[in-house]
């Protein structure tokens, strides 16, 4: 079985999937990550790498043609990335929602938090990184109508079930995730 989650940032994606993925014994990848650590390479931040995928294709194909080849040859995963849905079509496709607030309270946080977090813009206060990340929706947005025909890829009709962590803890998100996942018998 495998395992797409998407939602916005800081809706918990990469938490979820790393605790998920203990907890079935499964492996964990992140399409971010990799592409954090693509823009790394070329010595841009992610924001700076996906203004440049508004123009520039490469920003994302190598990330979603790794994502496709994941999906295609390996088996018993989690992946969290925002077009796993799109990639990893025979996944079981988890979206993750979180309220604009308490999204960016989350990644202010966090940044603060784990200084190791991978080449990303750190904001100065919460109304900042709300900006930002309203900024990197709109560049992915836009990359995504361009490069793959995606009009929405927040529209529900996508995912096999939808979450809303806005007012949620962790475990209460990975108790509905396994029930769902009981509930159409996809685990015991």
């Amino acid at each position: 079985m495998i395992l797409t989650i998407q939602g916005p940032a800081g809706s918990g994606k990469g938490t979820v999937a790393k605790i998920l993925s203990e907890r079935l014994g499964y492996k964990k990848y992140s399409a971010g990550d990799y592409r954090r650590l693509m823009a790394k390479k070329i010595g841009m931040t992610l924001e700076e790498f996906n203004k440049l995928g508004e123009k520039e294709s490469f920003t994302d194909e190598e990330a979603d043609e790794w994502m496709r080849q994941l999906g295609l040859q390996e088996d018993n995963f989690v992946m969290d990335g925002r077009l796993g849905f799109h990639f990893i079509p025979n996944s079981v496709k988890i979206y993750l929602d979180v309220n604009d607030d308490v999204s960016a309270e989350r990644i202010f946080e966090d940044n603060k938090n784990n200084p190791e977090r991978i080449n990303q813009t750190r904001a100065d206060n919460v109304e900042e990184q709300k900006r930002i990340s309203m900024e990197r929706d709109a560049s992915d947005i836009i990359r995504y109508r361009k490069w793959y025909g995606i009009e929405d890829f927040t529209d529900r009709r996508h995912y096999d079930i939808v979450i809303d962590t806005s007012d949620l803890t962790i475990e209460q998100v990975i108790d509905k995730i396994i029930d769902y996942l009981k509930g159409k018998k996809l685990l015991s």
